[in-house]
């Protein structure tokens, strides 16, 4: 938390109420860098699993989360960031419903603040990427009321 309030209520409540930290104008541009690469040690790098890295194929379509590439029939695709998160997330667990909610959690890692039909705007345009008639999928299928799940293999 940065505020220019420095009583020590203030302080005590922003703490109290979830802030990792509280530093109060003026302060020096050292100090806080400082603050910000002890709270990303404490907080540590994410760990990924052996299984995230290991290339995934499905069909026509193979992904590598170690290269970041994604292609179709051999041609590179070239993908967004949420496009590439999105079908990584789906090829990982194919036959899985995922629900809207579920993907935006997978992909920004907190999904409270998203709008959940943000999800059908991403699965279209990776569709028109990689389904050879995007408006009768074959791979990402729709299931009506629930999510998408990846065609298994």
């Amino acid at each position: 938390m940065l505020t220019a309030r420095d009583d020590e209520f203030d302080t005590v409540l922003g703490l109290e109420l979830g802030a990792d930290d509280y530093i109060t104008k003026p302060f020096s541009i050292r100090e806080f860098r400082s603050r910000v690469r002890a709270l990303l040690r404490r907080a540590g790098a994410p760990r990924r699993d052996a299984a995230d890295t290991e290339p995934l194929v499905s069909g026509n379509v193979s992904l590598d989360p170690d290269r970041r590439l994604a292609t179709v029939d051999g041609r590179t695709l070239d993908l967004t960031y949420v496009e590439f998160e999105l079908l990584r997330t789906l090829m990982a667990q194919p036959g899985r419903v995922f629900s809207r909610r579920a993907l935006l959690q997978a992909i920004w890692g907190d999904s409270a603040y998203r709008e959940p039909r943000t999800i059908d705007v991403h699965v279209r345009h990776l569709r028109e990427k990689i389904e050879r008639d995007p408006s009768e999928p074959d791979l990402i299928l729709t299931v009506r009321g629930a999510g998408y799940r990846l065609r298994e293999p």
